[in-house]
């Protein structure tokens, strides 16, 4: 998971919380909270921050964006006490930098998918704070109603769609290509529900090649059905290309260019901002790529870890917040999953918990979060840039060719 995903609404500012001065009086020092939040989602930490009452020191939000992994740097004066890490894959590679997490909320950090980044050697480093279903499709119903289409149960069912809709004069998606990692959490969907094997060896590789795997070109191949498809892109290529990830929701919801956006459960309060019609909004997560097959659910959040050294105050803040009420405030605004809780959400985000607290689907972490280098912007999300470039609304003939560049690509970010 990317941090330009969280870049929402408006423009983030630092604030101290809790009525209490901030160290540069030459009071007490304070604990500073680096976050990749701004806009909205900004706002709704400091109403969690705010629900904890007086904490008898200050605290500082300092929203770092994109530059998220800089807290891992050089130990200013001013360094983060707390990094609200958007990238759970960076643990493993900063465990020299991290201070273990208190025992009696360790558990957290010990469930499921969460233990395999976050537990190292029997020790803790980091508890969930925000988890994210990045397989979550939002759509308008009422598109659906008048072309007499319904939710895809499989992967042939969503191309059918596709071109029930096309036909029809309806643009069916609207891609923010602008943000690489929506591109990758589509390509890690695919990857996951035809090879889950060759995922997870992926993900747990020192040092992974898809480019050496033939599943990953079907993969690609399978992706291109899609996005070659005349027609299918709200825009087309040129403006899926400079399209972030609020713009192509608002392409949905606000300006109705298209029916539907893969957009992950933190979409919704925006979903919501710009939805004309509260009732017209409906959601369904990736569907199995074949018959009897298990649905991808690729998995994402923020993790809280602590930089060294710790402070007291700061270890008690991580305590507070891993409070299941705690993030009560956020919950009730929308678009925020916790792990392994499944009530208290919009009808949305209820099914999409569900499925993050099943056994039925195939549940993964973010494959690119995973994969080091390989999966940032300079390695998958340029190779799937380069592949939507050459495939994007030109039909299936091209996808072949573009299948075999974009292996080409990858193999050289591999070297």
């Amino acid at each position: 998971m990317r941090p330009s995903r969280r870049v929402i609404l408006g423009t983030a500012a630092t604030l101290a919380v809790a009525g209490c001065s901030s160290d540069v009086l030459g009071l007490r020092r304070g604990v500073r909270v680096a976050v990749s939040w701004s806009g909205q989602e900004l706002r709704a930490f400091h109403d969690v921050l705010d629900g904890l009452g007086e904490l008898g020191y200050p605290v500082e939000v300092v929203p770092l964006g994109d530059d998220i992994s800089t807290a891992f740097g050089a130990r200013p004066t001013r360094r983060p006490d707390i990094v609200m890490l958007p990238q759970p894959g960076l643990v493993p590679r900063h465990l020299d930098d991290l201070e273990p997490i208190p025992d009696d909320v360790a558990d957290r950090g010990r469930a499921r998918l969460w233990a395999e980044l976050l537990v190292h050697d029997g020790t803790t480093y980091g508890v969930p704070f925000k988890t994210a279903h990045k397989s979550a499709v939002w759509y308008r119903p009422s598109v659906f109603r008048e072309v007499g289409v319904r939710p895809p149960r499989l992967w042939s069912e969503w191309l059918d769609l596709n071109r029930s809709l096309t036909s029809a004069g309806v643009r069916p998606l609207s891609l923010a290509a602008g943000d690489g990692w929506v591109l990758t959490d589509f390509f890690e969907n695919v990857l996951l529900g035809t090879a889950p094997a060759v995922y997870a060896a992926l993900a747990t590789a020192d040092h992974p090649q898809p480019s050496r795997q033939s599943q990953t070109a079907a993969a690609l191949r399978l992706l291109g059905t899609v996005w070659s498809a005349p027609g299918v892109l709200a825009g087309g290529v040129e403006r899926s290309l400079v399209q972030q990830f609020p713009d192509a929701i608002v392409e949905v919801f606000g300006h109705r260019r298209a029916a539907m956006v893969l957009a992950s459960d933190f979409a919704e309060p925006v979903v919501r901002s710009f939805a004309a019609d509260p009732g017209d909004v409906g959601l369904f997560t990736f569907p199995p790529l074949a018959p009897g097959a298990a649905a991808p659910v690729v998995v994402g959040g923020d993790v809280m870890v602590l930089p060294k050294p710790s402070s007291d105050d700061a270890l008690d803040l991580v305590r507070r917040l891993a409070a299941p009420a705690a993030v009560d405030p956020w919950v009730q605004e929308g678009g925020f999953l916790v792990d392994g809780r499944t009530s208290g959400y919009s009808p949305e985000l209820t099914l999409l918990a569900k499925q993050l607290s099943g056994t039925d689907g195939l549940l993964q972490f973010d494959l690119s979060d995973r994969l080091g280098r390989l999966g940032d912007i300079n390695g998958l999300w340029r190779v799937l840039t380069d592949f939507l470039v050459r495939v994007g609304g030109r039909g299936s003939d091209v996808v072949p060719a573009a299948v075999d560049a974009a292996m080409t690509e990858l193999r050289t970010v591999e070297s």
